[in-house]
């Protein structure tokens, strides 16, 4: 489905009621719980899980990475009591260094529920295509995030969240990390996405969700075919298209992290070429070892973690 245009009706109620028309949340009674940083995004997340029956539990992760963090906090809080739901904020701590974005990121996964509800917008993936394009992915990850009750906001333009604050006459957080340069995301956001618009001179957002969704259908009808595929069956491997062969290998390999982070294509190739007897056994990441006796492909547990 395409993001919403940014146009809308005058009044919170009316416009509640055209977004939820393309919104994904779970049926109306569901209790939920909303991750709440205090933005547009996850603020109008909640506004509009509330209009749709949802018994909502805010929770708030502070990074600890900011000193007006607390701020934001203190911001959740007072919307939470606002709106009368119950509001959880848990402290994290993550040190400045390498990989920030990825280590916040794994911070606050790792005391969110897995059925968190995000306030990821259209915005969201089409930056998100573009990084993972940027990362060399196959078509997994250009097919981005998938939408579902999990992200029930992904069809919503980043113009829509902000716009319904400010019908709702909510306040919300200015997180001045958005803008840093020194992350990836910001540098997508505000010089490559408007720069390529510009180029295109068209809104490419629209463009890029709708690229994902095609190249998301093609990866699950993948899937399904690699479905029929024994990762541990040499014969199988080799006589199987190479693009099945190396999903069935590549998805076999993911079940050694518990991140569910795939493998990369060099460990992919030298696991297919362990099948098609070029080689005895192979090594893949943290130490595991692929080993073919009689034609059957085993996994032997190395010492060190998968990364």
């Amino acid at each position: 489905m395409d993001p919403t245009p940014a146009t809308s009706p005058d009044d919170a109620a009316t416009f509640i009621t055209h977004l939820l028309a393309v919104c994904t949340f779970p049926p109306a009674g569901t209790s939920v719980t909303c991750a709440v940083s205090g933005g547009a995004d996850s603020t109008a997340l909640t506004l509009l899980a509330i209009a749709a029956g949802c018994a909502v539990h805010v929770v708030h992760i502070d990074h600890s990475i900011r000193p007006d963090s607390a701020d934001d906090a203190a911001l959740v809080r007072h919307l939470a009591a606002t709106l009368e739901v119950p509001c959880t904020v848990h402290t994290v701590h993550v040190e400045p260094g390498p990989n920030l974005e990825a280590r916040a990121r794994a911070a606050r996964y790792a005391v969110l529920p897995p059925d968190v509800l995000t306030g990821h917008t259209a915005d969201d993936q089409a930056e998100t295509v573009l990084i993972n394009m940027l990362r060399g992915a196959a078509s997994g990850g250009l097919s981005a995030m998938r939408p579902g009750p999990n992200r029930p906001i992904l069809p919503l333009r980043r113009a829509d969240t902000r716009r319904l604050c400010a019908l709702a006459g909510v306040p919300t957080a200015d997180d001045t990390s958005n803008r840093d340069p020194r992350f990836v995301r910001n540098r997508v956001r505000h010089e490559v996405l408007p720069l390529l618009g510009e180029i295109a001179q068209r809104d490419l957002v629209p463009v890029l969700v709708r690229q994902a969704g095609l190249l998301r259908a093609d990866d699950d009808l993948l899937d399904t075919l690699a479905d029929d595929i024994d990762p541990t069956d040499a014969r199988a491997l080799s006589a199987a298209p190479e693009p099945l062969a190396r999903r069935a290998v590549r998805r076999w390999l993911t079940t050694l992290d518990h991140d569910g982070h795939p493998p990369d294509l060099a460990a992919v190739q030298r696991v297919m070429a362990v099948a098609r007897g070029e080689a005895t056994a192979c090594e893949v990441a943290g130490g595991h070892r692929v080993e073919r006796h009689h034609q059957r492909l085993s996994l032997l547990p190395g010492t060190a973690p998968f990364v």
